[in-house]
């Protein structure tokens, strides 16, 4: 269906450096179409347009600056699009904001497009949760009673919606959308032409390369120490059974205090015997040409697993919230996944770890197959997504 240009205000956490959030930023507007007109927030503005400069035509506007502009932009635009991540949320203590300050920001703007400018509302490929106090299942129910179109990207948010009175439809995450030559560009190879293979016979004669993943954000920020000296003791227990070397992958660097990449740099000085390799990374080609590098991940962050699992590299799961779950699971990981909110046993962990790197070649093509599935699902959701485009406003 031919789409008529719309003005879309697109609301996201874009701006802050994160690669997961800036690659969403992309793939939905792609996937969307860049015929639109596009209004879109990001905490630096300059930082965004640099990044969409020449491929959409958009209007970036400043989310802690310009909220009475994004009230104007509601009011002339043709439809609101929030756009992946989990957004209807109570936050974690280690954020050290108040635990429903997004939840209360989403809702004024929802009720405000909803009650007052009156246009059509779509949330897209969006995590749900988690919903600890009756309050914030309150506050999520008044926001999604409100979205005329809502796609969640896992079976945990669509439940929790459920329980709150609103039925989703089950979607997948929107990265999924992309395939390995969008991740890495073309480079030597044609649209189509097979990926080669993961793991060759001189991965044998080297160190097997682990990218690691931590962020600082997780549900029980009381377990973080914990968690980092017996990740350590992991990986070097790993160390001694399969010589292994480190490639820092930093999904965030800046914007906050304990960033990934001051995470990482820290925990580098916890294993002095391990080969650690630091490689900054501007872009989610920088963070995928990393990883496909690897020979697994072991990783916290959700999309540094997605783009992982689409580059057919197995991931070692550091569950620290339920999106990270539920991805698991949805790509069949659960045996090797560890949550990191609650003391684990070492000795089982590393042998854990160790069960990967032995059958990696088996699990990436596991991966692989799952991944084109996913592919396939998400491509039918943007082909859903477009033709109510094409129909509202």
């Amino acid at each position: 269906m031919t789409t008529t240009p719309r003005r879309i205000v697109f609301l996201g956490t874009h701006g802050q450096y994160n690669i997961g959030d800036e690659l969403l930023l992309e793939t939905f507007l792609t996937q969307l179409g860049a015929q639109h007109h596009y209004v879109v927030n990001s905490y630096d503005p300059e930082y965004t347009r640099t990044q969409l400069k020449g491929r959409f035509t958009v209007d970036v506007i400043d989310t802690a600056r310009d909220r009475l502009k994004l009230l104007r932009e509601l009011l002339h635009c043709d439809l609101l699009v929030f756009g992946g991540g989990s957004i209807v949320k109570e936050l974690y203590a280690s954020t050290g904001r108040n635990r429903y300050s997004t939840l209360l920001m989403i809702l004024a703007i929802v009720t405000f497009a909803h009650r007052i400018a009156r246009k059509p509302i779509a949330m897209l490929n969006i995590g749900v949760g988690p919903l600890r106090t009756p309050r914030g299942l309150r506050l999520a129910r008044m926001i999604l009673s409100q979205v005329d179109e809502l796609t969640v990207r896992d079976e945990r948010s669509a439940s929790t919606c459920l329980s709150v009175g609103v039925e989703p439809i089950l979607a997948t995450d929107a990265v999924f959308s992309l395939d390995r030559v969008a991740l890495l560009g073309a480079g030597d190879r044609t649209p189509g032409e097979p990926a080669p293979p993961v793991h060759s016979a001189a991965a044998a004669t080297r160190p097997v390369r682990i990218a690691l993943n931590l962020n600082f954000d997780i549900e029980n920020p009381s377990n973080w120490e914990r968690f980092l000296t017996d990740l350590a003791r992991v990986l070097e227990q790993v160390h001694a059974d399969h010589p292994i070397e480190l490639h820092s992958l930093p999904m965030q660097i800046g914007f906050k205090e304990h960033d990934d990449a001051e995470v990482l740099n820290a925990f580098a000085a916890r294993i002095p015997s391990i080969p650690f390799v630091r490689s900054p990374l501007a872009s989610h080609v920088d963070a995928a040409e990393t990883i496909a590098r690897c020979d697994i991940i072991v990783s916290e962050r959700l999309h540094a697993i997605v783009m992982a699992s689409i580059l057919g590299v197995p991931a070692f799961v550091l569950a620290y919230d339920v999106k990270v779950k539920e991805l698991a699971t949805m790509l069949k990981l659960e045996p090797w996944t560890v949550d990191i909110n609650e003391p684990f046993a070492v000795d089982k962990v590393a042998a854990s770890l160790n069960d990967l790197i032995e059958r990696r070649a088996i699990v990436s093509a596991q991966l692989g197959s799952r991944s084109i599935e996913l592919h396939a699902e998400a491509q039918m959701n943007f082909a859903a997504v477009r033709d109510w485009i094409a129909m509202s406003a």
